[in-house]
């Protein structure tokens, strides 16, 4: 035994062993005993597989994690692991200082030990899985790690999450031609639209998890016309898409409107009441039920300009209003989300794809403000796409 060596043989073994000529196997360290993890894990709704504008598949969805450990000092999750039906090969881990971007808040620093959740408390992770090619799982499995305050370990090992098998529903597009800037879109937890959590009569849920905010553009990709000395000091008129016509992205039927709201003013302080509706977010808007449990939401179209009233029936293609400013709006733009309710409030947002349109790059709405300065567009897969849900920051025309 190696104890018995002397000082110098000691000396020599260990030499051999750097240089391969002997092998030592360190004492195995005494394994860690991992306990079962005192937490609640919830998800928000069933989220179902579509292919963005970068030509991959992905789920968008929320684990909610709420700690009911004892102790006065909090959990830390260190570790999430996500697995495909019974497959025992993650399709993606997420551990330390990552965790922490899953949030709708990241902290300004991140720590390397993970997400501290004190007992009673929740955590929400906002989750984007790419998908592998041909990987099509009918329901994936959650795996937590928790490290104890005094160093010990906790686990969540099964914590199941079905699938909705079918393909999301196909629409036309809301706008004509043009340029047009997914703002806040897709993809993007830290967006007002995905990163919002609304809470109304006991209820918890996400109305805009896939919403877009459509900023139109002009050939030089900017979204507001000529010099001025603030985005407080432009009309509505300045900007690129006010009064484009707006389309219905499907047959359907017209289950709730409003014209009569005020325009707004360009980045002039908006009163949001605490009720959260469409009446109280939207301004004019029009929603339609283009299929069983499916709505289709656009807000803030200009004042006089809505061309439908409740209970008609339209066509796919059909000029419903025009894109303006009013409601919740802090410029001229077209919000546009599908739902599962006809409300606002108690809805979920759900996934959709346009049959039909041409991604040009990518850009963020903050470089299109000034005429004067050229707008480059960052690389992204371009060109003509097909049954795809346009991502966050991209540039498409449509038909």
């Amino acid at each position: 035994m190696l104890r018995s060596l002397s000082p110098r043989m000691i000396a020599v073994v260990l030499a051999l062993a750097g240089s391969g000529g002997v092998t030592l196997q360190s004492p195995a360290r005494p394994a860690v005993p991992v306990h079962q993890a005192q937490v609640e894990c919830r998800f928000l709704a069933t989220p179902q597989a579509v292919r963005g504008s970068d030509g991959k598949v992905h789920l968008a969805y929320e684990l909610r994690v709420t700690s009911f450990h004892s102790g006065d000092r909090p959990l830390r999750l260190t570790s999430l692991a996500i697995y495909p039906d019974g497959g025992s090969t993650p399709l993606q881990t997420i551990a330390g200082a990552a965790l922490s971007s899953l949030l709708s808040r990241p902290p300004e620093k991140a720590g390397d030990d993970g997400i501290a959740i004190a007992g009673g408390q929740t955590q929400t992770l906002f989750l984007w899985l790419t998908l592998p090619a041909g990987v099509r799982p009918a329901s994936l499995r959650h795996q937590l790690t928790f490290a104890e305050p005094d160093g010990g370990i906790e686990r969540a090992d099964d914590i199941r999450l079905n699938l909705i098998p079918r393909a999301p529903i196909s629409i036309g597009p809301p706008l004509r031609g043009g340029r047009w800037l997914a703002v806040e879109g897709p993809g993007n937890h830290l967006s007002h639209h995905w990163g919002s959590m609304v809470a109304i009569d006991g209820t918890l849920s996400i109305p805009q998890r896939y919403a877009i905010d459509w900023f139109g553009l002009d050939a030089g990709n900017h979204s507001v016309r000529g010099a001025h000395d603030s985005l407080a000091a432009t009309s509505d008129e300045d900007w690129v898409g006010y009064r484009h016509d707006v389309l219905a992205v499907a047959d359907g039927v017209v289950v709730d409107a409003r014209d009569g709201a005020p325009n707004g003013k360009p980045l002039a302080p908006e009163t949001v009441s605490d009720d959260l509706t469409a009446r109280t977010l939207y301004g004019n808007f029009v929603i339609l039920r283009i299929a069983r449990g499916i709505y289709a939401h656009y807000a803030h179209f200009e004042r006089g300009s809505v061309a439908v009233r409740i209970g008609q029936r339209i066509r796919r293609g059909a000029v419903i209003g025009r894109l303006g400013q009013s409601g919740a709006a802090g410029a001229p733009h077209l919000h546009f989300h599908l739902s599962n309710r006809q409300a606002f409030e108690r809805s979920q947002g759900l996934p959709y794809v346009i049959q039909a349109f041409t991604a040009l790059g990518q850009s963020k709405i903050e470089d299109t403000f000034d005429a004067a300065k050229p707008v480059a567009l960052a690389p992204s897969p371009k060109g003509s796409k097909r049954a795809e849900m346009p991502l966050d920051g991209t540039v498409v025309t449509f038909p």
